[in-house]
């Protein structure tokens, strides 16, 4: 049933495979089995596409079902994670790629041995269902989505530049201040455009498009930019906290600063969700303020 389920939403033997770490003539077989001994055709298939029959259809509401039930049940006896076990493949943002979270991510590997973790590290958005990850931690305003999103609270926004850059350009005081500089523009993965810098004055949001000499779009490379001298940049406390404790960095336009962005988990269903995945969020939620309690707001 789970090698179903998963044919289901992938739509590819090859990509089944790859997400279940077996081989595609184990996939075809399992479910050429299924159907025999079901007496029914689950999946029309065709040289590029697999798609569910009608009786498909029908079979894989209640396996989903059945499939939450049996996770659910496998489960309710100890959450401690002592016998929680199984895959988990999470995807993170670059910014979160350093030692704090990292160590934090070690600790849930002691906790809960018995999960094997596959952390991917990327900025782009990521197609949960088409690649296989059972949930990915992201920055920001989500875009509409059937995925389901859970909270856990809001990271503080810094606006900064390299000390020798402000020596050199000058400090800013004001909003209108920042087109005499050059700022660092970080690309979005969704549209191929800069992301807008935020600013809070008065209790209003006031949106403004960074421009200057160059764009990046991977988050540790954008906060060397700025280290570099580059220009000014505006990202997350926690990428740019020790530069600014060792003083490469200074705040700048604190007075503007804008409003924490959501810190957020997304998986693709709530009524689906694997043990190790509710174990993986909740452990978030307890443990990544203490990372970064300066630049984190818990929920």
């Amino acid at each position: 049933m789970q090698v179903f389920a998963k044919l289901a939403e992938l739509g590819s033997f090859t990509k089944v495979a790859e997400a279940t770490q077996t081989g595609r003539p184990y996939v075809t077989r399992t479910i050429q089995e299924l159907e025999a001994s079901l007496g029914v055709r689950l999946f029309q298939r065709t040289t590029r596409k697999v798609k569910l029959t009608a009786e498909g259809e029908r079979f894989y509401e209640r396996v989903k079902e059945i499939l939450a039930t049996i996770a659910e049940t496998t489960s309710m006896f100890d959450r401690s994670g002592s016998t929680l076990s199984g895959r988990l493949r999470i995807d993170i943002p670059t910014a979160f790629s350093q030692h704090g979270f990292m160590e934090s991510l070690r600790q849930f590997t002691e906790a809960f041995p018995e999960i094997e973790l596959a952390l991917g590290v990327t900025d782009r958005r990521v197609d949960l269902v088409a690649e296989g990850i059972d949930c990915v931690l992201r920055i920001g305003d989500l875009p509409d989505s059937s995925l389901v999103a859970r909270e856990i609270g809001s990271a503080i926004m810094v606006t900064c530049a390299s000390a020798s850059y402000l020596q050199a350009c000058g400090v800013p005081e004001t909003l209108a201040d920042l087109a005499g500089h050059r700022c660092v523009g970080f690309l979005s993965g969704q549209n191929n455009r800069p992301l807008p810098w935020h600013f809070s004055m008065a209790g209003e949001d006031h949106p403004h498009t960074p421009r200057g000499g160059i764009t990046v779009n991977e988050s540790n490379a954008y906060v060397q930019c700025g280290v570099a001298g580059f220009g000014i940049i505006q990202a997350p406390g926690i990428t740019v906290g020790a530069y600014l404790a060792s003083g490469e960095l200074v705040e700048v336009l604190g007075a503007f600063r804008p409003a924490p962005r959501l810190v957020s988990v997304l998986y693709p269903s709530r009524s689906h969700l694997a043990p190790q995945v509710n174990a993986f969020v909740d452990w978030l939620k307890k443990h990544f303020p203490i990372v970064h309690p300066d630049w984190f707001n818990a929920y």
